[in-house]
């Protein structure tokens, strides 16, 4: 399935239902130029997302950060973060996109545990999957059996397809960086995407920097955000 129009709601709440079958999860191929507007326009959801870039290179923008992916690596993309994508150089950027609901990720006995201090954790928007490691190799494996057996659906691929998210993530968390919590980075966060709900639904009106500091940001918030973002983010 290729998503090529992201409906967004007025808080850029990406309204696309990641689901398949009866999992709260999906999977699909998607060719960035093919989106109605030639790349993928910053958004976010409550799922957490994992790449895979099986052709060309793109550029992946999350929150502030720019991540230049090539052909066979991948990124890990956390719950809550504003992300957009861009093909580079006209390459034909093709990646698998693979959205879980993080409390499929573990039973419920172990969410509290291993899954919710990892999604609210400020110092792990994204994480790089290389090949250089053999954890990262394991990763994009997976989504490539998930892939498959969402395509396939053989008997009790339901029960298949959990337990490879289960260790994705798994060697996702026990490779990633020790967490932090920063109330500062986490309200900061959350200003930039009340300013970019402003904009999305006044885009069509003449919009002054003191209309979106009126809207709950002040003026330097306004033009740092501005700087950080990318142009194809409005």
């Amino acid at each position: 399935m290729q998503i090529k129009d992201f409906e967004l709601d007025e808080k850029l709440k990406e309204l696309t239902k990641h689901r398949t079958i009866e999992l709260p999860i999906a999977c699909y191929e998607t060719t960035i130029s093919k989106n109605v507007n030639g790349y993928i326009p910053l958004h976010w959801h409550d799922e957490v997302q994992f790449v895979y870039v099986t052709k060309g290179e793109g550029t992946f923008q999350i929150n502030e950060e720019k991540n230049v992916i090539s052909e066979g690596e991948g990124l890990f993309i956390n719950s809550g973060r504003l992300h957009m994508a861009e093909e580079n150089q006209q390459s034909g950027c093709v990646y698998i996109c693979l959205n879980a609901a993080p409390h499929f990720l573990l039973p419920n006995e172990l969410y509290m545990t291993y899954v919710y201090p990892y999604i609210k954790a400020t110092n792990f928007p994204y994480l790089f999957i290389g090949t250089q490691h053999s954890w990262q190799k394991n990763v994009l494996n997976s989504m490539l059996n998930i892939q498959l057996l969402i395509q396939e659906e053989p008997p009790y691929f339901e029960f298949d397809t959990f337990m490879s998210i289960n260790q994705m993530w798994k060697e996702l968390i026990m490779n990633g960086l020790p967490l932090e919590y920063d109330e500062g980075e986490a309200v900061k966060q959350s200003r930039m995407k009340q300013m970019l709900n402003y904009i999305h639904l006044h885009y069509g009106e003449k919009i002054m920097l003191d209309d979106i500091a009126r809207a709950g940001c002040n003026r330097q918030v306004v033009l740092n955000t501005f700087r950080s973002l990318s142009l194809n983010s409005f």
